[in-house]
């Protein structure tokens, strides 16, 4: 019998495997087929993708696939931190092997769908704080206890990821993940600016903590969970 710490493991490394390629697929194949998909689509993909993993294993490891999002459920109480480790490895793992498969698709494409600021590098790193800090509120929002599940959950969360991907896609790449810019990265052995992509979402998603509990209380819905 596979241990439940290892299938909730298991769930957080296909999640993340499945947002990253379809979401950093979306924008080689977008560079390979000469703009076919374009802005839109790969902002829409983002969210589609996160919809659907949250849908698929909602209710196994409560879809974090996302490592800001795991360590600002413990710092709100509503995850051991002593789990935190597993899924951070999980997903990180997951990420990277797709992105290696992407290297396989288009071995010659130089980013394999990094993150890449435009703008100066604070600007940027504020700007990743300020999205996964709002993405952070409504995922604590909807969420039960420390598991993104259900259509609400699904359908805001998705369309959060999706809203800040098309507006600010094109000046940080829009993260709000770790493991979705380390895994590129990896796969293309550029890591320049990356510690943006790591600071900024995990400061944002602890800091939408206590935004939540300022609005809402302490004792929000499955703060005790």
């Amino acid at each position: 019998m596979i241990d439940t710490n290892l299938r909730d493991g298991l769930a957080e490394a296909v999640g993340t495997f499945a947002l990253v390629l379809a979401g950093t697929g979306a924008i080689i194949f977008n560079d390979v087929s000469g703009g076919i998909i374009g802005h839109l689509g790969v902002a829409l993909t983002f969210g589609l993708i996160v919809m659907t993993v949250i849908h698929a294993i909602g209710d196994r490891s409560g879809a974090h696939i996302n490592p800001a999002v795991t360590i600002a459920f413990a710092v709100a109480g509503r995850f051991p931190w002593r789990r935190v480790p597993l899924y951070v490895v999980a997903q990180t793992v997951g990420g990277i092997l797709a992105s290696l498969l992407l290297l396989w698709y288009a071995p010659t494409h130089q980013t394999l769908g990094m993150t890449l600021p435009t703008v100066d590098p604070l600007q940027a790193l504020v700007m990743e704080i300020l999205l996964t800090l709002f993405l952070m509120f409504v995922i604590l929002s909807t969420a039960h206890g420390a598991q993104e599940r259900g259509i609400t959950a699904a359908l805001a969360i998705g369309g959060v990821v999706a809203l800040e991907a098309i507006f600010a896609g094109p000046i940080t790449g829009a993260s709000m993940n770790p493991a979705r810019s380390i895994a590129p990265a990896i796969a293309a052995g550029n890591f320049v600016h990356q510690w943006i992509y790591i600071v900024g979402p995990v400061l944002g998603a602890a800091l939408a903590v206590p935004l939540a509990w300022g609005i809402f209380g302490r004792s929000m819905e499955g703060l005790a969970e």
